[in-house]
């Protein structure tokens, strides 16, 4: 497909068939895995157009292409993981640039800004950005990035991501938007105002729990050199085989979330109204603070939902009563999973900072998977009488 044909099609089309085409030789209609670190070159200072696979590889670009299209961006650079990705949008800062994050934002990414990138000489100032007033307030002369999640990690917080983009324009700085919990088939933060949207590839993009990768989608040309020339430089490339798998699972995304925001749907408002929970972060439910931001710049609302359990005894009671709900870290796989982010996927996060976010040790995030909906509800019924 080429570029104008893409901008035409609609997301389940593009989720099957854009950046790829049949393999020419053959007219395999699967893009093949491109397993090489090398390519032969014709002539001395001659090639086709690949050198080394640090560089460049096929079977990498054509995920670059499709998971770009399905942002409705112009380029993607696919990475070893969300964080190399994120790590990498960084490192287009310099010494002494500041940037500005929301608080509640994976473990990992909180991790490696205050405890790695920030020996590097760039500051971080953390706020809530549910409140535009506070990312406006944390704007000076050196701040080059303003970087958001939402929905955020663990809490489902939301950020007006089109006065973000104001915000940070009228500074001169970029909007990164870290689009993960949303994916692209419910949110496109491009399209509302940011510079580039990043993801860990390893959830929904993949959806099979079988991959750890991740990929930033933007339009300027120059910013996309800069960051391959960070990546090249750097090294964190995926393998051909995980973007392989990937490009296999973003066939089936919009199958896939329509599932997931069905069910998981389903599941907030099932425990919002059990007596054993205290309170149900899920922006779909009417009762979330943030709901008309929701219905404002989302779609759908995916699967991820988050509930105060009152107590550590109770929250380890039911994530451990689950049948069908696995106790694991990560997300956004057709399976459901289940954890205690204080204790998991948040456990880098200092006590106090998770304490001051609402991360107590009785909060329990679920991703919900794409399973029978009833068999779901009785084995969270079945956990819930247990704690």
């Amino acid at each position: 497909m080429s570029g104008t044909d893409e901008q035409k099609q609609r997301f389940g089309t593009l989720a099957i068939h854009a950046g790829q085409e049949p393999e020419p030789v053959t007219g395999a209609i699967m893009p093949p895995i491109f397993q090489t670190s090398t390519y032969v070159q014709p002539g001395l200072g001659r090639h086709k157009g690949y050198e080394y696979s640090r560089v460049q590889n096929p079977t990498r670009e054509a995920l670059e292409r499709n998971v770009a299209a399905l942002e409705g961006g112009r380029h993607g650079v696919a990475f070893s993981s969300g964080l190399a990705a994120i790590d990498a949008v960084v490192k287009l800062l310099s010494a002494g640039d500041r940037v500005v994050s929301e608080e509640n934002t994976y473990g990992g990414t909180h991790r490696m800004f205050t405890k790695v990138l920030s020996r590097l000489g760039i500051e971080f100032t953390f706020v809530d950005s549910r409140d535009p007033d506070q990312i406006r307030d944390a704007m000076r002369p050196e701040t080059r990035l303003v970087h958001l999640e939402t929905p955020t990690n663990p809490m489902m917080r939301l950020c007006d991501l089109r006065t973000a983009a104001e915000i940070a324009h009228e500074r001169d700085a970029l909007l990164c938007v870290d689009n993960t919990f949303a994916s692209p088939y419910n949110q496109r933060p491009l399209e509302l105002g940011a510079d580039i949207v990043v993801h860990s590839a390893t959830k929904y993009l993949n959806g099979h729990s079988d991959i750890i990768g991740g990929i930033a989608v933007l339009n300027e040309d120059r910013l996309t050199e800069d960051l391959l020339f960070i990546r090249k430089s750097s090294g964190g490339v995926p393998g051909p085989m995980d973007c392989w798998l990937c490009l296999r699972g973003t066939k089936t995304l919009h199958l896939r979330m329509e599932a997931h925001n069905r069910n998981g749907t389903a599941v907030a408002r099932f425990l919002e109204g059990h007596s054993s929970v205290e309170a149900t972060h899920y922006p779909g439910l009417e009762s979330h603070p943030q709901h008309e931001l929701a219905l404002g710049q989302m779609s759908g609302f995916t699967g991820m939902v988050s509930v105060e359990m009152g107590s550590a005894d109770r929250a380890k009671r039911f994530v451990e009563g689950t049948r069908i709900f696995a106790l694991a870290e990560s997300l956004g796989g057709v399976e459901s999973l289940i954890g205690i982010p204080a204790l998991m996927t948040h456990a880098s996060v200092p006590p106090d900072r998770r304490a001051a976010l609402g991360v107590t040790d009785g909060l329990v995030r679920l991703s919900v998977g794409v399973e029978d909906v009833n068999d779901i509800l009785e084995d969270l019924e079945r956990a819930l009488e247990g704690a």
